[in-house]
C-alpha cells in the first residue's frame, strides 16, 4: 500500500518562505557585491578617458616625462593645510583642473622646479585651473617660507602637509618615488596624468598640455 505524505505542516510551510526570502537576499546581496565596475560609485566619467587621450600626443618635448593614464583613475583624497593652517582635501578643488605638486625643502630639483610652477599659476590660474604645490617636510617647518621666497614665488598659495601622509599615500601607491611628483587632475577628479621629476613647466609643451587639461 503506498502512502502518500500527509500535508507539510504550518510551521514546515514558515521556514520555507524564511528560507526563500534568505535566499533571495542573498542573490541580492551578491549582485550588488559584484556588479561591474562601470556602475560603481567614484569611477570616472568617460570624458576623462576622452581627455587623456587627448593629452597623450602633447606628452612630448619638454613634457615628454608626463605619463598619461590609459584608463582615469579617481584621485586619492589627499589631505593637506592651506596657507593660513585650514585643512582642506583634493576633493575641494572639484570643478576646476589642478596640478598638484609634492616637494620639500631639502629637495634640490623642487627648487629648481618651482618659479615655473609660479609662473604657470600667475599666467594660467583662476576658476578654471589652480597649482596647488603642497610642502611635504616633516621637520624644521620654518624653512618654507625661506625656501619659497628664496625661490621668488609670489603667485602659489603656500600649501603644506606636515604629516607627510600625501607623500606616503602616493608611495604606496606606487605613484612617488621621490620627489617631486605631480598628478593632473580633471575637473572631475580624475587623474588623468603624472610626473616624477622637475619638470619646466612654464614651457610651450607644458602649455599645451596644461591648456588641454584646463579644456577637457
Amino acid at each position: 500500500m503506498t502512502t502518500i505524505g500527509s500535508p507539510p505542516r504550518p510551521r514546515s510551510l514558515v521556514a520555507a518562505a524564511v528560507g526563500a526570502l534568505a535566499g533571495a537576499a542573498a542573490l541580492l546581496f551578491l549582485y550588488a557585491t559584484l556588479k561591474p565596475a562601470d556602475k560603481a560609485a567614484g569611477t570616472c566619467p568617460a570624458a576623462s578617458a576622452a581627455l587623456a587621450a587627448r593629452l597623450a600626443p602633447l606628452a612630448a618635448g619638454e613634457a615628454a616625462a608626463v605619463r598619461v593614464a590609459s584608463e582615469p583613475v579617481m584621485a586619492m583624497p589627499l589631505a593637506f593645510e592651506r596657507g593660513d593652517g585650514t585643512k582642506t582635501t583634493l576633493a575641494d578643488f572639484r570643478g576646476r583642473a589642478v596640478l598638484l605638486n609634492l616637494w620639500a625643502t631639502w629637495c634640490v630639483p623642487c627648487r629648481a622646479e618651482m618659479p615655473a610652477l609660479d609662473r604657470l599659476q600667475a599666467e594660467k590660474g583662476g576658476r578654471d585651473f589652480e597649482v596647488v604645490a603642497v610642502d611635504v617636510d616633516t621637520a624644521r617647518l620654518e624653512r618654507r617660507g625661506a625656501f619659497l621666497d628664496g625661490a621668488g614665488v609670489k603667485a602659489l598659495e603656500r600649501f603644506a602637509d606636515p604629516s607627510g601622509d600625501a607623500f606616503e599615500t602616493l608611495r604606496k601607491d606606487g605613484k612617488a618615488l621621490g620627489l617631486p611628483v605631480s598628478l593632473l587632475i580633471d575637473r572631475d577628479g580624475c587623474e588623468v596624468a603624472a610626473v616624477s621629476g622637475a619638470l619646466k613647466w612654464d614651457s610651450p609643451d607644458a602649455a599645451a598640455l596644461i591648456a588641454a587639461l584646463k579644456g577637457g
